[in-house]
């Protein structure tokens, strides 16, 4: 996933480069925005996939969604996803569920619990041809604003390793220890963020 910042929210849309595969093209190009933020659909799952396969397998061996869990998270909330498409094309994407525990567990990997308000982010990544662009952080901002508008939503959950604990403060996020979730022999720190306290958050993203 990509980890560098930026400062405009709504870049112009570089061309599609090339590197970008056949399963991401997309009809009636001349029609879509060049850019366009908006929550995924069962549509995107493979998109998504083989984004996300392509970003963690070759550095953790595993992916956070498998495809089937994808299509799982689409179906029952799709509204806790966010993707960042150029000419109707997914370069990047956030996907989330509902959790109501105060601290992950292992089952929060695959769950979505309808009620709760504590909005879990399974994953966050960015196409290869589209990273060291900044687009990571400006699409987490875009997904907490989203979330910030939703009135049930009171806080933020995720897990990550060690060294991206800064990358993910910057945003309001802060680490509160070790996370009891494991996959393999890779351990996580948990780090919520608690959206009521940001009141920028409650704008709309657009989404």
């Amino acid at each position: 996933m990509s980890m560098q910042s930026t400062n405009p929210l709504k870049p112009k849309a570089p061309h599609q480069p090339p590197g970008i595969p056949k399963s991401l093209s997309c009809q009636r190009r001349h029609t879509l925005p060049a850019s366009e933020f908006r929550c995924l659909t069962l549509e995107d799952a493979v998109s998504a996939f083989e984004i996300e396969r392509e970003a963690f397998i070759s550095v953790l061996g595993i992916c956070p969604l498998y495809l089937d869990e994808i299509r799982h998270f689409l179906t029952l909330c799709p509204e806790l996803s966010l993707g960042w498409f150029e000419e109707g094309c997914l370069v990047a994407f956030i996907i989330g569920s509902l959790w109501d525990k105060e601290r992950l567990m292992q089952e929060s990997l695959t769950l979505h619990r309808p009620g709760g308000r504590i909005a879990h982010l399974h994953v966050l990544a960015v196409h290869r041809a589209f990273r060291q662009q900044g687009r990571g952080p400006i699409l987490l901002w875009r997904y907490l604003h989203h979330l910030g508008s939703q009135p049930a939503v009171r806080r933020a959950v995720l897990m990550c390793e060690d060294v991206l604990v800064p990358f993910y403060e910057r945003f309001g996020f802060h680490a509160v220890g070790p996370c009891a979730v494991s996959v393999g022999s890779l351990t996580f720190t948990e780090l919520h963020c608690s959206l009521r306290n940001h009141p920028f958050l409650r704008r709309s993203s657009g989404c």
